[in-house]
C-alpha cells in the first residue's frame, strides 16, 4: 500500500500540482498553453492577479507532499512528518482555491470559461481527498509515544 500510495503522491502532488504551480509561476501563458491555468484572456484581472500570486507562493511551499511520497517508497519514516504538514498544506490548498472561486463567481467576477471550471473544482476536490488520506496514514504511521 505504501508504495501505491507513494506513487500517487508523486504523480498528483509532484507532476500535476507542484510542477504546474511552478510553470505557472515563471510562465503563465506557458501554463495556459499547457492547460494548468486559465488563459488571462479567459478572467477577471483581478483573479488573474491571484493566481499568479498563488502560483509563486505554492510553488515555494507544496513541494513536501511530493517528498512524502518519495519518502514513502523508500520506506523512511520521515514520510509521515512531511506527509502530515503536506497533507496539511494541499487540504489549505484545495479548500481555499475551491471557496475563493465559488465567491468570486458569486460576486460575478469571470474566472474561467464553466467547462474548465468544473475540471479545476474535480481536481481541487482529489487534491482535498488526497491531502485527506495522507493525513490519516501519516497520523497511523507516527511512533506511540
Amino acid at each position: 500500500m505504501n508504495l501505491i500510495w507513494g506513487v500517487i503522491l508523486i504523480i498528483f502532488t509532484l507532476i500535476v500540482c507542484w510542477m504546474a504551480q511552478v510553470i505557472n509561476a515563471f510562465s503563465p501563458k506557458l501554463a495556459a498553453r499547457l492547460g494548468v491555468t486559465e488563459p488571462e484572456s479567459d478572467v477577471d484581472p483581478t483573479f488573474f492577479v491571484d493566481g499568479r500570486g498563488e502560483a509563486i507562493w505554492d510553488a515555494l511551499i507544496l513541494w513536501t507532499l511530493p517528498v512524502a511520497g518519495i519518502l514513502l517508497i523508500l520506506n523512511s519514516p520521515l514520510w509521515a512528518y512531511f506527509g502530515l504538514v503536506g497533507g496539511g498544506m494541499y487540504l489549505y490548498f484545495a479548500g481555499r482555491m475551491i471557496v475563493v472561486r465559488l465567491a468570486m463567481q458569486r460576486r460575478g467576477i469571470s474566472i474561467g470559461k464553466p467547462e474548465t471550471v468544473k475540471l479545476y473544482n474535480v481536481v481541487l476536490i482529489l487534491w482535498g481527498l488526497i491531502a485527506v488520506v495522507t493525513i490519516i496514514m501519516a497520523v497511523a504511521a507516527l511512533p506511540l509515544p
